[in-house]
């Protein structure tokens, strides 16, 4: 295999052991980091001059639904019952095969363009087995790392028809998958259920469904968006908690609802919890759960959602987390008649690690990616520092949290695998250019079914 050395202006491992270096050197030995420090003088077949860059773990994206990357923006003045009416009950109905391998393959490009090399997708439109294939195809294709969350659809009930709140999870796509393509856990792209979860199914529901992504060893991920009155099944956690199914294979999205004996049991029970702040600031008037889950001394971890509301980049969802936390610390403060805070009360190294280690933590790769210690693998992202917007870098972890965006994002390489360079995708450009047309036709196609026109800003 080969050797890379990679000479960088400043290496920002986020490995407390390893530390970081100005002008430090990486070497990556195929897949895998080898070495990280200054002057390492190691026999190598390439050298990559980054001296002029900030090198950096990839940023991992903790939740995304991919396949609706065709409809970004379209939601951008909803609220949250025209989401749900808007795309589940009605476009995602119009969405075939082709369409979730277009949005998955067009976002996924997206997201290694920004900066991410690792994506959970919780693909939730799903209707057959081979809309799943497809959507896992169009994620391969591109070479990105990815949890593929098999979901389900959320179409409305027809008059005689059980209601999907009431559906468990099917069991026989899970089989076909886990038993066929998706059998090994060594892979890039690998398998997760996205499960109803107690806001959006029963409780009989919510603890089949993870039964059975135990019985297949499969992380299982579920949405918690409703007050506990709106609930199909009220503090359902609690119910999953004692009946022993919450764990470190249970991610819950959000949750900003959720009262503070119920998130103390999912975090005891080792269940992480992801908030995705720009969309919950959009839409919901209690706080994004990451400082909640922070003081009971859980991993906050964040994600994108829903790109037909708000950004698909991982850097303005990371700055936003960060400035909500303190925001959220001095409001709080202030509350309690308590005199100013002298320090900052959430570092900006924290926020850094919330989009790379925390979100490694939840779909349990975090022996692999979020670092760039030696042995984790060569997932590496390079940012530009002469870049205007960024330029001059005194402190590279204030540049990459509260400054940089996607367009300085120069290289990624997943899996040892350079994926972009010189700012410009390697992908086949009239490939891409076809994908692009293909997938604004069939978003277009979709929502014309749907009766559905956006409405001017």
């Amino acid at each position: 295999m080969k050797k890379t050395l990679i000479k960088c202006g400043w290496l920002v491992t986020l490995d407390a052991a390893t530390g970081d270096f100005a002008d430090g050197e990486l070497l990556m030995h195929g897949d895998r980091v080898l070495a990280v420090g200054k002057s390492l003088d190691a026999a190598h077949d390439e050298v990559i001059d980054a001296s002029d860059m900030i090198v950096m773990p990839g940023l991992i994206n903790g939740h995304i639904h991919v396949w609706q990357c065709g409809l970004r923006g379209i939601g951008s003045e909803w609220m949250g019952p025209d989401y749900h009416s808007n795309i589940h009950a009605n476009i995602a109905t119009r969405y075939g095969p082709r369409d979730n391998y277009l949005g998955n393959f067009v976002g996924a490009q997206a997201q290694i363009d920004s900066g991410v090399t690792t994506v959970i997708d919780f693909c939730h439109n799903l209707k057959s087995l081979e809309m799943a294939e497809a959507a896992i195809d169009g994620l391969e294709e591109t070479g990105i790392r990815a949890v593929f969350a098999h979901g389900t659809a959320k179409p409305p009930a027809k008059e005689g028809e059980v209601p999907f709140t009431h559906v468990p999870h099917p069991r026989d796509r899970i089989e076909a998958l886990r038993k066929g393509r998706m059998a090994s856990d060594d892979r890039l792209v690998t398998l997760a259920m996205a499960v109803l979860g107690p806001h959006y199914g029963t409780q009989e529901v919510a603890e089949a469904d993870i039964r059975l992504a135990r019985e297949f060893g499969l992380f299982s991920t579920s949405h918690a968006t409703k007050p506990n009155d709106k609930c199909v099944t009220p503090r359902g956690y609690l119910a999953l908690a004692r009946a022993g199914l919450l764990g470190p294979d249970h991610n819950i999205v959000h949750g900003n609802y959720i009262d503070d004996e119920e998130l103390k049991a999912i975090v005891d029970n080792g269940a992480t919890v992801t908030a995705t702040v720009l969309v919950e600031l959009h839409g919901h008037a209690p706080d994004p759960l990451v400082m909640r889950v922070r003081e009971l001394g859980g991993m906050p971890s964040i994600g994108i959602d829903v790109e037909p509301i708000v950004t698909g980049e991982m850097f303005r969802e990371m700055h936003a987390a960060l400035l909500h936390a303190r925001w959220s610390a001095h409001r709080d403060n202030e509350a309690a008649g308590k005199p100013s805070m002298a320090t900052m009360p959430v570092r900006s190294r924290e926020a850094l690690e919330w989009a790379t280690v925390g979100n490694a933590r939840v779909m349990g790769l975090d022996k692999n990616v979020g670092t760039l210690a030696p042995g984790m693998k060569a997932d590496i992202v390079m940012l530009r520092a002469n870049d205007l917007n960024v330029f001059p870098v005194h402190d590279p972890i204030y540049t990459i949290v509260e400054q940089a965006g996607a367009k300085n994002v120069d290289t990624v390489i997943i899996d040892g695998v350079v994926r972009k360079r010189g700012g410009k995708l390697l992908v086949d450009e009239k490939l891409l250019a076809e994908r692009m047309k293909e997938m604004r036709a069939s978003a277009e196609r979709a929502m014309e079914e749907a009766s559905f026109k956006v409405k001017a800003a």
